[in-house]
């Protein structure tokens, strides 16, 4: 048996939460790969981050050596994944390094929307699937039933299901033995020319760029000349290695295998996920299908609160670029927030990583303004343009028609939540295309416009089903709304961070909602300030905040006082309509994120 036959590639995918990390622990510790004193929960998770959310952001990967039960050798390529569906895109690319997958499904919840779109994925590139059910070991664990779900939701039969607990250890044993019998070896010819795929990439700061490679034909040595396909350029291999899960040296990767080299790139622009490498003296002539870039789908303005820290919110983005390829910004100013950056992400948890890694690895106190997706403007004389940031539309009568994104979704409810659920989707203007069940489970379809859900869909969808629903989205496309531009206007002054495009229905009642919140959130000055929410040229809201009123009348006293006090009265009012006139008013900080709540509570 040669050394590719006795080579397992293999992905873990679940949805959050369903114990993955966990098993990848357990299967690591059972190999050997960590002593019992290096062993840490979730040790494929290196970012604090995902070790405090429990959720796993970067897909990870590992080799092992395993000794089967016949007595053999096997490397075990294991890539752990994200269940996120933000973070999908790390799943496409972690599983097209690989030839089958374990599917791990919580034998406590059962199947879960996240479930049903990685196994979808994992089926479509023909992999050979897994189904593991684990948590046994809780009470409420129910394997009968799960099995059941699998088969109706997925269609995957679960005779051969392996029952585990990531907890106690039991069933690790009949994993690994089924990952032997089950997953196939990879394919692919050592004695041909070298043909790699570039699966991931990321800074090192003592190293450079790091790129994670499977091979397909050919072997990788140290010393050899490289060639990128994408962009033809040449390099020579310092150093290959494996993650077991330590970065170990090694002298070469076969075909099959996957593994790291360096090669003294300094940027990662250079390093596309995806590109074929070959052997630059003996180039292949076709490259490796790859895979999609991913395409930021939510925008929001970053701020530093202070802004002092512009240089250092600066590096912090130009760092986390550096480790993250799906994240793109690039810099813009705001009237009333100073410099700051526009930047794409992939999701709202995306944001929220991204924004939390900012204030605490690089010390910057931020602003957000609020998050909004990327709209197809067509103006009247033919031409298309994407819009990102409010502030930027056009004037109307330019305007032929405005699009924005629309995504497929699918939600997994227990049927006691369905009806509250299907009154969310409504409001935010769905459309339903099916509906199935499995036992007391729901499986709902729905068309959803991206801006509807973008903000808060997630987190009322937990809220109102008490966490047991799960969603997931695919992007279908664009379609023509009946979009308007809501700008916010503060003595009459447009505040451009808080422009934002909103579907004509809702708009004039989100802005009377935060003509109302500034009211409350802009402290008085010594001149009323009028607050307006605008729609073209037409106010659809307006609050106002009364000045301050000094008293100029208290000195005076004896004869004439009332020609007097009407001097007075008269010369404050000319104070006051100057102040108005030239006066600056100052949003403060609290007013923008109290705008922002605004949204997660209508």
């Amino acid at each position: 048996m040669s050394g590719i036959e006795r080579t397992r590639n293999f992905a873990i995918i679940a949805h959050i939460d369903h114990g993955k990390s966990t098993i990848a622990d357990r299967i690591i510790h059972k190999c050997g790969g960590l002593t019992d004193r290096e062993m840490s929960a979730q040790v494929l998770d290196s970012m604090d981050i995902e070790k405090e959310r429990g959720i796993t952001i970067k897909a990870q990967t590992v080799r092992l050596n395993y000794k089967a039960k016949d007595g053999k050798d096997y490397i075990l390529n294991i890539i752990d994944t994200p269940g996120h569906v933000d973070f999908s895109y790390e799943v496409s690319r972690s599983l097209s390094a690989c030839e089958g997958s374990l599917l791990i499904v919580d034998s406590t919840q059962g199947v879960e929307a996240q479930t049903l779109a990685n196994v979808y994925q994992a089926l479509e590139i023909n992999h050979e699937v897994v189904p593991i059910l684990n948590k046994i070991d809780l009470p409420a664990s129910d394997v009968d039933k799960t099995k059941k779900e699998i088969e109706d939701v997925i269609g995957i039969d679960t005779s051969g299901a392996i029952n585990c607990s990531g907890k106690t250890g039991e069933g690790i044993d009949d994993i690994l033995e089924s990952i032997i019998k089950i997953l196939p070896s990879p394919k692919g010819d050592e004695n041909s020319k070298l043909k790699s795929l570039l699966v991931d990439s990321w800074y090192d700061s003592y190293l450079g760029v790091v790129i994670l490679v499977r091979v397909i034909d050919g072997q990788i040595k140290k010393g050899i000349k490289i060639k990128l396909m994408s962009n033809d350029q040449e390099y020579v291999i310092e150093k290959v290695g494996v993650f077991t899960p330590k970065p170990t040296d090694i002298d070469q990767l076969n075909s099959g295998q996957i593994g790291f080299i360096i090669t003294g790139i300094k940027s990662l622009s250079e390093t596309k996920v995806g590109d074929t490498i070959c052997d630059a003296s003996d180039p292949v002539n076709i490259p490796l299908p790859g895979f999609k870039p991913s395409k930021p789908v939510v925008f929001c303005g970053l701020f530093p609160i202070d802004s002092s820290e512009y240089q250092k919110l600066k590096d912090g983005l130009a760092k986390l670029r550096l480790n993250d390829a799906s994240f793109s910004y690039e810099a813009e100013s705001s009237s009333a927030l100073g410099l700051g950056f526009r930047c794409g992400f992939l999701g709202l948890l995306h944001l929220e990583i991204t924004t939390e890694r900012l204030e605490r690895e690089f010390d910057v106190n931020l602003i957000t303004t609020t998050p909004g997706v990327i709209y197809k403007v067509h103006k009247s004389k033919g031409e298309i343009i994407d819009l990102q940031n409010p502030s930027n539309m056009p004037d109307p009568t330019y305007i032929e028609k405005i699009e924005e994104p629309w995504i497929k979704a699918t939600i997994i409810t227990p049927d006691e939540y369905l009806g509250t659920i299907i009154k969310i989707c409504q409001d935010k203007r769905g459309i339903q295309t099916n509906l199935t069940y499995s036992g007391n489970r729901a499986v709902l379809s729905y068309d959803l416009p991206l801006n509807e859900i973008v903000f808060d869909f997630n987190d009322r969808l937990k809220s109102v089903s008490s966490g047991y629903a799960s969603f997931e989205y695919e992007i279908t496309g664009h379609k023509e709304g009946d979009l308007v531009k809501l700008s916010i206007l503060v003595n009459t002054e447009p505040v451009d961070a808080l422009a934002m495009i909103i579907h004509k229905d809702f708009a004039e009642k989100t802005g009377r909602q935060v003509c109302e919140k500034l009211k409350d959130l802009i402290p008085r000055h010594n001149f009323m300030i009028p607050i307006q929410a605008a729609i073209g040229g037409k106010i659809v809201a307006r609050e106002s905040i009364k000045g301050f009123s000094k008293d100029v009348l208290t000195k005076i006293h004896g004869g004439g006082a009332g020609d007097r006090k009407k001097k007075l009265l008269k010369k404050q009012k000319k104070g006051k309509a100057r102040s108005k006139q030239f006066g600056r008013v100052e949003i403060p900080q609290e007013a923008f994120i109290g705008v922002l709540k605004i949204n997660k509570e209508t």
